[in-house]
């Protein structure tokens, strides 16, 4: 089998599984110990009486997701900002000083060309 194929494969797998328990995960809900129970099939009778903790729990899982999120976003910033500030000038930094150098009138020209084949040799 290609590679190509055996991704489309477990995608598939993937999707039919995931569609599997949303759409049955409400009537297993309803089946077993829940049935029976005082609590009925709410919010709190289906976490296993986890309660607060469960929700302080969710609230701290999905503020560290965020935190995640936002620093790997700011390391993908960085990274391309480093990545084409490096590639936007092929010249290393000392030969762009002699030019400012050069055209700010500090050097002459003869001095120029001498610092530059130096710098490039």
């Amino acid at each position: 089998m290609k590679k190509r194929t055996i991704a489309t494969y477990w995608s598939v797998v993937i999707i039919i599984g995931t569609a599997f328990l949303l759409v049955a995960g409400k009537a297993l809900a309803q089946w077993g110990p829940y049935r029976e129970s005082p609590m009925g099939f709410g919010m709190m009778g289906g976490m296993g009486g986890m309660g607060w903790l469960g929700v302080i729990l969710v609230l701290i899982f999905w503020a560290l997701v965020i935190f995640g999120l936002i620093l790997l976003i700011k390391w993908l910033l960085i990274q391309t900002r480093s990545a084409s500030s490096g590639s936007s000038s092929s010249q290393p930094p000392s030969l762009e000083i002699l030019k400012s150098r050069y055209a700010r009138g500090e050097i002459d020209k003869e001095e120029f060309e001498e610092k530059k084949r130096d710098l490039l040799s």
